[in-house]
């Protein structure tokens, strides 16, 4: 295959999947070097500079989106329902994102109150996940940030985050915050002292 033809072949992977794609399934999946990808990314940037969609890297792979001055536009077509999320579970995801990974009686002591309701919001909406065991008494679980995370803050990877000093938990909040400042999450009250009876609880 030309170039040519292997720049529409990726337009075409990137438009049909729902979620980024890496280099290394592009390359597998054309049967080309790794490394050709990002040669044949830019040339696919190129040829969609005056069109209504671009190539943006998220959550360490591809996807296709909507450059942000059409954005209106498809909000108006699928009216989407935003993601919802209370001040408490931003702060909390904050923290995790910040200090990851570490255990719910960690992010405890930070924020003062009981987080099992929050944690479990974050672990059934797929921002977070288990990473395994603390070697502590009680081996509590560790958790930290998902893919899905990155994808919907619009980052490329952790080092994206604003950068923080050693600040307490509202602060780090307010850090995760700016980075999504164009996302439409609204606030809700959720029940931070119980977990949701549908939902494993995370010690």
């Amino acid at each position: 295959m030309t170039s040519a033809d292997l720049c529409c072949a990726i337009e075409c992977l990137l438009f049909a999947s729902n979620k980024p794609v890496s280099e290394a399934k592009l390359a597998e999946v054309l049967g080309v070097a790794e490394g050709q990808i990002s040669v044949l990314i830019d040339q696919l940037r190129q040829r969609l500079v005056d069109r209504g969609l671009c190539i943006v890297e998220l959550a360490g792979g591809y996807n296709l989106a909507t450059r942000p001055e059409y954005a209106d536009f498809v909000e108006r077509l699928l009216e989407p329902e935003p993601e919802r999320l209370s001040v408490a579970a931003l702060e909390t995801l904050a923290i995790i994102a910040y200090r990851q990974p570490m255990t719910r009686p960690e992010i405890d002591e930070l924020r003062g109150v009981n987080s099992s309701g929050v944690v479990n919001t974050l672990l059934e909406k797929g921002l977070v996940e288990v990473a395994g065991r603390k070697q502590a008494p009680g081996r509590p679980f560790l958790l930290r940030t998902t893919p899905h995370f990155l994808n919907s803050f619009g980052l490329r990877d952790l080092d994206e985050l604003p950068r923080l000093g050693p600040l307490e938990a509202g602060e780090l909040a307010e850090g995760l915050a700016e980075s999504v400042r164009q996302q439409s999450w609204d606030k809700q009250e959720e029940d931070e002292s119980s977990p949701p009876e549908e939902a494993e609880p995370v010690r």
